[in-house]
């Protein structure tokens, strides 16, 4: 294909760009005036089949997702809500699409103002195959990505700003938009309040207390098991990794039954003997300190195998030098391994932290958040991915949930971005 001689033949053209963009408002006309007839008639024929089959449908799916149903009883507010995001998702890859439109208009124009070359349709197909290849084999899985996760995030947002709950649930109800309403009972009325701050607070101990010991725990063994007197490192290092193997949620129902109040194995066979029963599972701080545990006894051992392995990269050449420098066991800790570890690891440890705040696993299998304190809507172990839970599947107070997951998930990504930002592995790699 040799094109229209017009476009290949690099002489100065008369061609206006902006008369070029304007003619575009309608798809292919612009490319008509650049005598790219090809590329007019496809962009021309595309649009008029694309507002004839879709913009109908995407009209009633908007309107939906402003009235969320006006018929009670008929009407799913929820589907209004489904079929409202993908049509404002669809709204604006068209959109995209109509403005890309006119600027291909506005430049072939400019290109032939110029005098330059404009590539024919053939050239043309190559050239976006060669230089769009990637994206070519990235957008299905970006597709795939936001169908699975992005659109519930969205639906979740929706949610959050609507009066779903247990007594006002489609279709037998009607949803409505309350603005944010939702997120101001957090704070003004006293159940939400109280029970934000507690969990918040709670929340915060937890992941910092927990994620800490097991941490420290972890260096302390490795830093132990890694000294050369030590004999016998294989089968030492094969039993710290022993919890790790086990499947975590085995792990803390044994748990919860050595640590019940009654007949667990911890107050019936060893702290009787001493003539002591902890209410492990009905006393609040009992219950807190109990989960701790259980999560430092599943944490360290992924910990101890990863520092065990940066420990073997640092220099043997290091220790020797502050030896002869008359370093002390600590000064080789303190400025040797303890900064190698945590430059090498600091981006996992983060990830540890942010992992422990959204641990839902242990508190709701210890004891589902328990015991409940009076006054509250949330356990004394509740975190807030739990407190969600326990709203959403047990209460059905959607609109209370979404909302306290969005603050929940600000929470977590203001945390790892700064912390992300403060990491200099993270500096030196020039991500920042």
């Amino acid at each position: 294909m040799h094109g229209n001689p017009v476009i290949q033949s690099g002489r100065t053209g008369s061609q206006n760009p902006r008369l070029a963009a304007l003619l575009s408002v309608i798809p292919g006309i612009g490319q008509f005036y650049n005598r790219r007839y090809i590329k007019g008639f496809i962009l021309f024929a595309l649009s008029v089949s694309l507002a004839a089959t879709l913009i109908p449908a995407l009209a009633g799916g908007v309107q939906g997702l402003v009235t969320l149903g006006e018929q009670i009883g008929q009407d799913d507010s929820r589907t209004f809500i489904v079929k409202g995001i993908l049509s404002v998702i669809v709204l604006l890859i068209l959109a995209g699409a109509y403005a890309t439109n006119i600027r291909d208009a506005y430049r072939d124009a400019r290109r032939l103002q110029e005098g330059q070359r404009i590539p024919s349709v053939k050239e043309a197909f190559h050239a976006a195959w060669d230089k769009g290849f990637p994206y070519y084999i990235v957008v299905p899985s970006f597709i795939m990505l936001a169908l699975t996760v992005i659109f519930p995030l969205i639906f979740m947002v929706c949610l959050a700003f609507t009066d779903y709950n247990l007594y006002n649930s489609p279709p037998g109800n009607l949803l409505h938009w309350v603005s944010f309403d939702n997120f101001k009972a957090l704070f003004t009325e006293a159940i939400w309040t109280k029970s934000l701050f507690a969990v918040l607070t709670w929340t915060v101990v937890w992941t910092l207390g927990a994620t800490t010991l097991q941490i420290a725990l972890g260096l302390f063994l490795a830093v132990i098991v890694g000294d050369k007197r030590v004999r016998f490192k294989k089968l030492i290092r094969t039993v710290f990794i022993l919890p790790w193997a086990v499947p975590s949620f085995m792990t803390v129902l044994v748990f919860a039954a050595m640590f019940n109040d009654g007949f667990g194995a911890i107050n019936r066979d060893i702290l009787s003997h001493f003539g002591v029963l902890i209410p492990w599972l009905t006393d609040p701080t009992w219950a807190r300190i109990a989960i701790v545990l259980i999560q430092v006894w599943l944490g360290f051992p992924y910990i101890f195998t990863l520092f065990t392995g940066v420990l073997q990269s640092i220099s043997k050449d290091w220790y020797e030098a502050a030896e002869v420098d008359g370093g002390s066991r600590w000064d080789k800790f303190r400025f040797i391994t303890f900064p190698h570890v945590m430059y090498a690891t600091a981006p996992i440890l983060i990830m540890q932290y942010a992992q422990n705040f959204n641990n839902f696993n242990i508190v709701y299998l210890f004891n589902k958040g328990g015991p409940p304190v009076m006054g509250q809507s949330a356990g004394a172990t509740d975190i807030m991915i739990s407190w969600v839970y326990t709203l959403t599947f047990k209460e059905n107070n959607f609109k209370m949930a979404a909302a306290i997951s969005i603050l929940m998930g600000l929470v977590v990504a203001l945390f790892a971005l700064y912390q992300f930002r403060k990491t200099r592995s993270f500096k030196e790699e020039g991500v920042y």
